[in-house]
């Protein structure tokens, strides 16, 4: 009973306000992740859309990789897994993004093993600050457990998200940095 409480507790700490809410209808799954963050949009920019990139720091994700572009329409292929306690799903999808620069980004399942997926990230600059919102609705072609579904998911977009934001973090930081001749 320990381990499922601590599956509970809030991911680690961030240096960003981060929250992060999951429920399930039925087999299929609403989140949203906010957080607050010390960076502008263009950094928070940079990172969202460096698809190809994405694998090197997010949490079970393998592979992403841009399939073909077109002005604001991109097609990109991901591959990883996700993984609580012993249940471990794989998950492949092509998403066909729609990007709507500074502003918003917003995806759809085209193929994979997702019967549903949509989620649009959301940047506002607030007060010297960057507000990052994401919202997604999807159904896969798995099951989850049904105790343990929403936990699952929860616990991957807290890893994932909070992976994304920290490397916003990271982004600012490196672009603060002043270059020395």
């Amino acid at each position: 009973m320990l381990w499922l409480l601590l599956l509970l507790l809030p991911a680690g700490s961030h240096a960003a306000d981060i929250s992060v809410h999951a429920t399930r209808h039925g087999d299929s799954f609403e989140v949203d992740a906010t957080a607050e963050i010390d960076a502008s949009v263009a950094d928070a920019w940079k990172v969202l859309t460096d698809y190809d990139r994405l694998s090197a720091f997010i949490p079970g994700m393998m592979e992403s990789r841009v399939v073909s572009r077109d002005g604001s329409s991109v097609v990109v292929d991901q591959r990883g897994e996700t993984s609580v306690l012993f249940f471990t799903y794989p998950i492949q999808v092509r998403l066909a993004i729609e990007e709507q620069p500074y502003e918003r980004i917003v995806s759809t399942a085209v193929a994979g093993n997702f019967k549903d997926l949509t989620g649009v990230y959301v940047l506002q600059a607030r007060e010297g600050r960057l507000s990052l919102r994401y919202e997604g609705k999807f159904t896969p072609d798995f099951g989850y457990p049904p105790l343990l579904g929403t936990l699952i998911v929860r616990s991957t977009v807290e890893k994932r998200f909070g992976a994304m934001v920290r490397e916003i973090e990271k982004a600012r930081r490196r672009e603060s940095v002043p270059v020395v001749k």
